[in-house]
């Protein structure tokens, strides 16, 4: 495997070049972090001018739908190159957008998948108060999950992983074909309820962005926290 930084910076300027094919204009800045089994690419300055004119006449839904068609369409292809460049296998890729920030975020995974913390927390009694909110939310939004692990990507990227989240009702929507209308339901209810939980006393820090998005056929799904330099 090639030295770290230059791996992050090809990675961060493929991900520019294909954004900016395929939509037109590519993000202001891309940063890119790989902890195995992981890679997270988060990215800001992100909106065509075409998404412009649809946000202006309030048609956010529109625009996240083509987003997730689109990502879906180049998904097979961004997990090859990132092969190619990382020589790591992500067998998994996800992606969730903030509009407002004009920012995004891809998630990579690795088969063996099983969440190592080599930052850790630092006292393990906020890692448990903050898997207890999270609990409290996921009930609130449909059922607590069967197990939550948690990742620090970097001291400003938390990574969460959520197994065994579906209730019936969802079950029973994704295997009718409404995959993509439960994202677009799910995402804006489950921010809320995260923006509302006291997550910042826990981690001691304030939360700037809030990604996440789902496997619903694994029955998982994760969250990616973007924090703020500064501690509380």
């Amino acid at each position: 495997m090639q030295e770290a930084r230059p791996i992050q910076s090809e990675v961060s300027g493929y991900i520019s070049n294909l954004l900016r094919q395929h939509f037109g204009k590519g993000p202001a800045s891309v940063y890119v972090t790989i902890k195995r089994p992981y890679i997270t690419i988060h990215f800001r300055g992100f909106v065509s001018p075409m998404e412009k004119i649809l946000l202006d006449q309030e048609e956010d839904k529109r625009v996240l739908e083509t987003r997730d068609f689109m990502f879906n369409a180049l998904k097979a292809e961004i997990l090859s190159e990132l092969l190619t460049i990382t020589q790591l296998e992500f067998t998994e890729l996800y992606a969730d957008w903030n509009l407002a920030l004009k920012s995004g975020i891809f998630i990579g995974v690795m088969c063996d998948d099983h969440l190592i913390d080599p930052l850790g927390w630092p006292e393990d009694g906020e890692r448990d108060i903050f898997h207890k909110q999270v609990e409290r939310v996921s009930e609130e939004a449909g059922r607590i999950p069967d197990s939550i692990e948690t990742l620090w990507m970097s001291n400003r990227t938390l990574l969460l992983k959520r197994s065994g989240i579906l209730v019936g009702i969802e079950k029973a929507l994704i295997e009718g074909g409404f995959s993509e209308i439960l994202k677009l339901t799910k995402r804006p209810l489950e921010r809320k309820l995260l923006k509302a939980a006291p997550l910042n006393h826990s981690l001691q820090r304030n939360i700037d962005e809030v990604f996440m998005d789902w496997n619903f056929s694994h029955d998982v799904g994760y969250i990616a926290f973007i924090l703020s330099a500064d501690s509380r």
